[in-house]
């Protein structure tokens, strides 16, 4: 494995990013059809997706490329990380389980590691952190048992663990993300609000309903170009939006989240 950091003094926060694997096109896929994807032109989005991270504050650690694993760019599904200790997943879909190695590999010495074992299945997409409370969207890629490993994992370190029903979206945080301390963008046709109450909820525009996917880097929002009439009414209301175009990713089922995992250092 290589890991290669950003230059530069210590920064509080790291993000872990994967090089774009070449063979991204084999994707996986569930609810888009298969369209062509522009491999040198994802690349650089992703380039430009991490430089986003590091002026939003992030130490960028970039893991190698896994040229046979299409999927792999997509890190998050890959660990959840918490202040005490990450949980290497078992992800949901067969073909990207030996992408968790590495990412166990680059976590070691950084946390105390756990994993989730068969039958479980959890994809880190699922997992939306809010405070002390993990909500883990009950969908195809997490399964009851992969739920409640999870919880069982978290339960000593004073997390508790809520399943959330989902429809029509591969993740929960294709449904639903955190946008600043007491707010949350979400899709009201793919998960219902009422699940995550002191939370004032922020619905997608009807004409996006994609929209809900937004990386918050302190009070940064990372957010794709892809959903402009949300990211306009998010601005109007002092959120900082940063706009990065993830169009070759999208392609792939991919949101902002998906492309890197971010914790205190």
């Amino acid at each position: 494995m290589t890991l290669q950091a950003c230059k530069g003094t210590t920064i509080a926060r790291i993000a872990i990013t994967r090089a774009v694997s070449r063979a991204l096109e084999h994707c996986e896929l569930t609810h888009l059809a298969r369209r062509p994807i522009d491999l040198a032109l994802a690349r650089r989005q992703h380039a430009a997706y991490e430089q986003a991270l590091r002026d939003a504050g992030c130490e960028v650690r970039q893991l190698a490329e896994q040229p046979d694993h299409p999927d792999s760019v997509f890190v998050e599904d890959t660990v959840i990380v918490l202040d005490e200790v990450a949980v290497i997943t078992r992800p949901g879909a067969a073909s990207r389980r030996g992408e968790t190695p590495s990412m166990a590999a680059a976590l070691n010495g950084l946390r105390e590691l756990v994993h989730i074992e068969a039958p479980g299945t959890l994809d880190g997409g699922d997992v939306l952190r809010l405070d002390r409370t993990l909500y883990v969207g009950a969908s195809a890629r997490s399964n009851a048992a992969g739920i409640t490993q999870l919880a069982r994992s978290v339960a000593p370190f004073g997390y508790r663990v809520e399943s959330v029903p989902l429809r029509d979206c591969l993740h929960l945080k294709s449904a639903v993300t955190r946008i600043s301390v007491d707010r949350v963008l979400l899709n009201p046709a793919w998960v219902e609000a009422r699940h995550f109450p002191g939370f004032d909820v922020v619905p997608v525009d009807p004409s996006e309903p994609h929209a809900a996917n937004a990386v918050l880097v302190g009070e940064a929002v990372i957010y794709a170009v892809s959903c402009p009439r949300t990211a306009e009414a998010l601005r109007k209301t002092g959120i900082d939006v940063r706009s990065v175009d993830m169009s070759e990713t999208e392609k792939a089922e991919g949101g902002v989240t998906c492309c890197s995992v971010i914790f205190s250092a």
